[in-house]
């Protein structure tokens, strides 16, 4: 783990120092306030039939209609944009020559992954932090289910570290950043839709796909349960990648 905490710094620093942090969280809170908005608008006009018809006010749920789609779509809208932040990790340092002078740091390689994996996941938290606007926003004008919202952040930043892991350890395979960025969304997508193949596999097969699905995981936070299974998943998929991206620097630093 030696010297984790000055790789953290300089990633933190070229971050924010570069666009693409600030370019991330923009669209991230724009995307989703649009979403926010329509959810909030489909709520006043199902509130104005309500008015004239007993039976759809029994049928109101604000987590319904606000909280849980709120929660499934920031996880979409991070499918797309993580990559955008993982993408330049290593592939940027492959590419400048920067990695070499790297190796020759008294930093283990472990030590280097976990700087540059938290980093990125500060990156992420100020994102779902910035996020936060919008429950509070509900706060000041009804009572929404906080188990509901409580339980859609924990998913979604538990779903954003394990694609902060993946596209990391994917970036130690190009030195180009928009390969890394499309292999890393490909990959990120492949692991969402893959229980939607389930119905075409076996018995065994179809549940071994199903564990490994993201979209099989996340349901269960969206709906305010948190699992010991679905939280022991998302905690081995980014420690499995992890394990990978220092195995892939070991790699380079022998063939070196």
């Amino acid at each position: 783990m030696s010297g984790w905490y000055a790789v953290f710094r300089k990633e933190i620093a070229n971050f924010f120092v570069s666009p693409i942090a600030y370019a991330v969280i923009a669209c991230f809170l724009l995307i989703t306030g649009f979403f926010f908005w329509a959810n909030v608008s489909l709520m006043s006009l199902v509130s104005l039939q309500a008015a004239n018809n007993p039976m759809i006010s029994q049928r109101i749920n604000m987590t319904d209609i606000i909280i849980r789609p709120l929660a499934q779509n920031m996880s979409i809208i991070l499918l797309f944009l993580m990559p955008l932040l993982t993408m330049r990790l290593f592939s940027e340092e492959k590419k400048s020559g920067s990695i070499e002078l790297l190796m020759t740091y008294p930093i283990t390689d472990t030590g280097v992954v976990c700087g540059k994996f938290l980093s990125a996941a500060c990156v992420l938290v100020v994102m779902l932090g910035s996020s936060l606007v919008f429950p509070l926003l509900l706060l000041t004008v009804g009572e929404p289910d906080l188990g509901a919202l409580a339980g859609g952040y924990v998913g979604i930043l538990l779903m954003g570290v394990s694609f902060v892991a993946l596209g990391m350890f994917l970036s130690t395979l190009s030195e180009n950043q928009i390969i890394s960025a499309a292999i890393s969304f490909g990959a990120a997508l492949l692991f969402w839709v893959m229980s939607w193949i389930t119905s075409f596999a076996g018995e065994t097969s179809g549940y071994i796909i199903r564990q490994l699905s993201i979209l099989e995981h996340i349901e269960s936070f969206q709906k305010g349960i948190l699992a010991l299974s679905d939280v022991s998943f998302f905690v081995f998929f980014a420690a499995f990648f992890l394990f990978l991206t220092t195995r892939s620097l070991e790699t380079y630093r022998w063939r070196g």
